[in-house]
């Protein structure tokens, strides 16, 4: 059995389809396509209000191309999410209607709670009775969650992203909510506190770490600031020549890089996990559980 997820962010849009096995009532999901199209809707939104015209003919040509890829793949579920862009976005529900009129497919556009929440269905299996801070920064929003004992204790959503910030000036008010924030929520008596980082960003702020921890999947603070140091200094041209960051990547990694670290130096976080996860995950793990009572039985020979 299939199941998909579409992520529609604010700097670019995922595909991904898995496969479903069950053997010996044990189930396994493996990813069978993944596919990163970097459309950057929030470079309309953040600085027009709306997506223009020219941004959503090539969105539905996107979507089109996508329902193919489901039809093809001959999945059972799927569900498709947009985020902030869609979210602040004055055509945000009227592209959403066309995207049912002409590709047949329910587009979501979720709430900054719903983002949260789906992610953490992907991360939760990596939690222990620690504390742990999950900071995920997409294009237009980072979405914060504080995890006890493996019980969420707090969570929000601010304005605050790597395409956002690039896109304007400051951001003073959301700057400052977000200390409050961590403040009042990340007390002493939750120390030590893990980060958990989720976001293309991050991933990519890990692979160039020099110090990483490959099999704890982690990097500490002083390193993270190393990368962002490194990078920071380099032109867009140099990002992408000399470290072969893709150029929807080169621009935004900066950004990103400075709230992961602005949170993990206000919550005294030391470390950061990074598994390679993010919404699209959740959305998976989300569509499991619609189908898991259908998913056929495989039996042991034994």
């Amino acid at each position: 059995m299939r199941v998909a997820a579409i992520d529609i962010g604010s700097n670019a849009i995922r595909l991904q389809v898995s496969s479903i096995i069950r053997y010996n009532e044990r189930d396994t999901i493996k990813n069978l396509e993944y596919v990163r199209f970097p459309l950057r809707l929030g470079q309309d939104v953040f600085s027009q209000g709306r997506i223009l015209k020219a941004t959503e003919e090539k969105f539905i040509k996107l979507m089109k191309a996508y329902k193919m890829l489901l039809d093809l793949y001959e999945v059972s579920a799927y569900r498709v999410c947009a985020t902030s862009a869609f979210r602040e976005s004055a055509n945000g529900a009227q592209i959403a209607a066309r995207v049912f009129e002409e590709c047949g497919m329910t587009l979501e556009i979720i709430s900054g709670d719903e983002e949260a929440n789906l992610v953490n269905k992907a991360i939760f299996k990596f939690l222990d009775d620690k504390s742990y801070l999950h900071i995920d920064v997409g294009g237009g929003s980072t979405e914060l969650n504080l995890y006890f004992n493996r019980q969420k204790i707090a969570s929000e959503s601010f304005q605050l992203g790597s395409v956002r910030n690039m896109s304007l000036d400051s951001f003073p008010e959301a700057w400052v909510k977000l200390e409050e924030w961590i403040k009042e929520n990340v007390l002493k008596s939750y120390y030590p506190v893990i980060a958990i980082g989720t976001g293309g960003n991050i991933n990519k702020l890990f692979e160039l770490s020099v110090t990483k921890n490959k099999k704890a999947k982690s990097i500490n603070l002083a390193e993270l600031s190393a990368v962002h140091f490194l990078i920071s200094r380099m032109s867009i041209d140099e990002r992408i020549h000399q470290l072969m960051l893709n150029p929807d990547r080169a621009d935004v990694i900066v950004p990103a890089s400075e709230i992961y670290l602005h949170v993990m130096q206000k919550a005294k976080a030391k470390k950061i996990v990074v598994p390679d996860l993010g919404l699209k995950d959740g959305i998976i793990e989300s569509q499991y559980e619609k189908v898991k009572d259908q998913i056929p039985h495989i039996l042991s020979p034994n």
